[in-house]
């Protein structure tokens, strides 16, 4: 085999793999469901190298939004379960990420905003930004922002209360 035959092989491992995680938190995600006798519908993808599962609705999404409670808090615990439930199914550690009613999509981009302001920020003072407490998904969001505006950042503190700093360049 060739080395561009076996990173075809082990990409094409890699997104089936993915696609048995989300096939899996479907699952468990439908039995809640169907177990707090919500509707909503669950789609599947695989977006930067993890599954992706969100839970749709075309009634108003007001029921969903208490299974992402405030700030997103139930949304965290949801993924949690979910991901433990893949782990017990795969043995494997899962870093899939859910949605529900389009709050991260929303979410990711009130944050890239965030970060781009921020990056603006730095580079008009020269001086760092610090920024208040985020989640590792919000933290993860801002760092893109902040690296697509040419600069770096860091995250600093200690979980609950670990921030990003952006740093000029």
């Amino acid at each position: 085999m060739t080395e561009g035959t076996t990173s075809a092989a082990a990409e094409g491992d890699t997104l089936t793999r993915l696609e048995q995680e989300g096939e899996i938190a479907a699952d468990y995600l439908e039995g809640l469901l169907d177990i707090a006798d919500l509707d909503g519908d669950i789609d599947m993808d695989v977006e930067a190298d993890r599954a992706a599962v969100s839970i749709v609705s075309d009634a108003g999404s007001r029921d969903l939004q208490k299974l992402v409670g405030r700030d997103g808090e139930v949304l965290e615990a949801l993924q949690e379960l979910t991901r433990l439930a893949v782990h017990r199914e795969t043995g494997d550690r899962s870093r899939l990420m859910l949605d529900i009613a389009g709050y991260r999509a929303k979410k990711r981009e009130e944050l890239s905003e965030l970060g781009a302001k921020a990056a603006a920020e730095v580079k008009s003072s020269g001086e760092p930004v610090k920024m208040k407490p985020m989640t590792p998904f919000e933290r993860k969001v801002v760092h893109d922002a902040v690296k697509a505006a040419g600069l770096r950042s860091e995250s600093e503190g200690e979980e609950p209360q670990r921030f990003v700093v952006v740093l000029p360049a």
